[in-house]
């Protein structure tokens, strides 16, 4: 990823701020974060900030952190696999530096396990092709059958750890302001502005807990907006010889094109090490399916190498246990399971081999529920959340300024006397209590209705008495 992408991502500086820095960088020469700061668009300490917690790209095999032997298997499987016959194409496959391939290909052909096949033009670059010779064939069969992993060459688990700690949530800033939005769109009690803004920054346990339908996962899924910085994920760790997957596109949300080609060497690396994928922080959500093995580190016979478990997914973001309470293994032992890392910051993970490991475990762990939570652990564990929040029903003002937003972008005008018919059958007629929900249900349900009939959309008391016969199951008993 180019520094100056970066740099956007990040919100330091804006487009315009670059194009002007890269046309003096193509004028006078010198490095693009220095431009950046003698425009003053920059400050020296912004600039170290996000180069120290870049990861540099390896200079040599000792620096990739992994096993030469384990690199020279990974090549030839990927050899195997991808049909990938050049140094730049096997470059390009795990993620590491020409050179680094290079003495790669270079041990292999000395240990008659590839042979030169001519040449091939990339560009205007001429590259040896290369096929693997029956003693290469027969030891990438040999990996594959112990370990089918074929991707980008893995890290160490010691870089993982350290990256972890060097990007963590609590670098980042919360103010009311950002809160606000965070969350634009939505009507939000004052009091829970007030209380989540110090939970985030402290980058500690939260439980939102309240009726339901009155916007808990929604709030929580919301503040993965608030952070601004890139973090870097790992594609795969390797672990005393075993390899962990960890970078998911279904869960992280990249912020560059992997092709970004990387800018310039010197005193400061304007670059960074292809084997990690900068995204934004991640926000991971578990429901119902959530089950205690699932935050164990597992392998299958398919492919003998393991995925990290969602919370190592979410590590330096946000992990929401939704709906606790409902999960198919018991609220006691999945909170069990977070104790430790609760108290201690750090996590431990165990090999099929009977080996442990241990990770930084840097996350923002919220649970939801609208189960009373004094039903669902005891004052032993609600001691070590620190911050608890309630979402409570919304006031009828907020109620109406909520069916304003939501009627008007469903193309739908409410009036007072309709909004008035709504208040009194649900309060008063059908004894319900107010919900966050509610108005946006309606309005499908209104909507919908107007479409099946070929009308225009609109508030009528036979549309609004259908929709609210669908809303809870007492009034279409009643309406029955």
């Amino acid at each position: 990823m180019r520094l100056g992408e970066l740099l956007i991502a990040q919100g330091l500086v804006t487009p315009a701020d670059i194009e002007k820095a890269t046309g003096l960088q193509r004028a006078q020469g010198g490095r693009l974060g220095e431009i950046l700061i003698s425009l003053g668009k920059l400050t020296e300490h912004q600039l170290d900030s996000i180069i120290h917690q870049t990861p540099t790209p390896p200079r040599n095999i000792n620096e990739v952190g992994v096993p030469s032997a384990s690199l020279l298997q990974l090549l030839l499987k990927m050899m195997f696999q991808q049909a990938r016959n050049t140094v730049f194409d096997l470059a390009r496959g795990l993620k590491i530096p020409n050179s680094i391939v290079q003495e790669l290909v270079d041990d292999a052909a000395r240990r008659d396990m590839i042979q030169p096949m001519g040449s091939v033009t990339h560009g205007v670059v001429s590259q040896i092709r290369y096929a693997l010779s029956e003693r290469g064939r027969n030891t990438a069969l040999e990996g594959l059958a112990r370990n089918p992993y074929v991707g980008p060459a893995p890290v160490s688990l010691e870089a993982f750890q350290r990256q972890i700690e060097a990007q963590r949530i609590t670098n980042e800033l919360t103010t009311r302001e950002a809160l606000v939005q965070a969350f634009d769109g939505l009507v939000v009690p004052d009091h829970f502005l007030r209380k989540i803004g110090p939970a985030i920054n402290a980058g500690r346990t939260i439980l939102l807990f309240g009726p339901p339908g009155n916007g808990k996962t929604t709030l929580a899924t919301r503040i993965g907006k608030l952070f601004r910085h890139v973090i870097y994920i790992p594609h795969a760790v390797e672990i005393e010889g075993q390899i962990m997957t960890v970078y998911d596109p279904s869960v992280h949300k990249r912020v560059d094109s992997e092709e970004t080609p990387a800018m310039g060497t010197g005193a400061r690396r304007e670059e960074f090490d292809h084997r990690w994928v900068p995204c934004r922080r991640p926000v991971v959500i578990a429901g119902g399916e959530l089950q205690l093995d699932m935050l164990d580190l597992n392998t299958s016979a398919e492919t003998r190498f393991y995925e990290a478990p969602l919370h190592v997914k979410a590590l330096n973001g946000i992990f929401l246990i939704d709906d606790f309470g409902r999960q198919q293994v018991s609220p006691e032992s999945l909170l069990n399971r977070w104790i430790l890392p609760m108290e201690s910051r750090i996590d431990f993970l165990k090999l099929n081999t009977g080996r442990s490991f241990q990770l930084p475990f840097d996350e923002l762990l919220v649970f939801s529920t609208n189960l009373d939570p004094a039903d669902l652990m005891d004052p032993a564990f609600l001691r070590r959340i620190p911050y608890k929040i309630k979402l409570y029903a919304p006031t009828e003002p907020e109620y109406r300024q909520i069916f304003d937003s939501v009627a008007t972008r469903a193309g739908l005008t409410l009036d007072d006397d309709m909004f008035d018919l709504i208040i009194n059958r649900l309060t008063i007629q059908y004894g319900c209590k107010l919900a966050y929900y509610q108005p946006g249900f309606i309005c499908n349900q209104i909507v919908a209705n107007c479409k099946y009939e070929g009308r225009t959309p609109r508030f009528t008391e036979q549309y609004v008495m259908s929709a609210l016969s669908n809303l809870y199951v007492h009034i279409a008993e009643q309406e029955g």
